[in-house]
């Protein structure tokens, strides 16, 4: 969905805003991330994904295309600048709390894996050719607080 504008400072006016709803939303769930609640949901959700979407389309429209601009204030364009940074900070700060999300989730399955072939280590027997034999049937796993 690309902005519907009239002129290039309706245009970087409209992105202006759009990039200040995207840091909102881009904290919040950094903020959500570090509180260890649950990301955002439903409709909230929809409409980041539906902003994000809305302004890497008219990113890439602005860069084919640099007359898209033409005629906004110079003052709005700075202050574009600035937000623009200040979204990639943003985008920063949530980069480093979804690597820190995804190193805890990565060592819980690690660990859990390591338990679960450490009781089912010992499981195997052997059989008639003196070979090691496969359980016939599933093996339950327990993992509880002192896995």
């Amino acid at each position: 969905m690309a902005l519907l504008a009239n002129d290039g400072k309706d245009r970087a006016e409209q992105l202006l805003l759009l990039t200040d709803r995207l840091i909102e939303y881009i904290a919040e769930e950094t903020r959500r991330i570090d509180a260890r609640e649950p990301p955002l949901e439903g409709a909230a959700a929809d409409e980041k994904n539906r902003m994000a979407n809305a302004y890497r389309l008219e990113l890439a429209r602005i860069k084919q295309d640099r007359t898209l601009l033409e005629g906004a204030p110079q003052t709005v364009l700075d202050q574009l600048k600035k937000r623009t940074t200040a979204l990639h900070e943003h985008l920063a700060q949530h980069e480093m709390a979804l690597g820190a999300v995804k190193l805890i989730t990565e060592g819980l399955v690690q660990a859990m894996a390591e338990e679960i072939a450490r009781q089912r280590g010992g499981a195997a027997g052997y059989g008639a050719q003196g070979t090691p034999q496969a359980p016939a049937g599933p093996i339950p796993t327990i993992i509880d607080r002192s896995a």
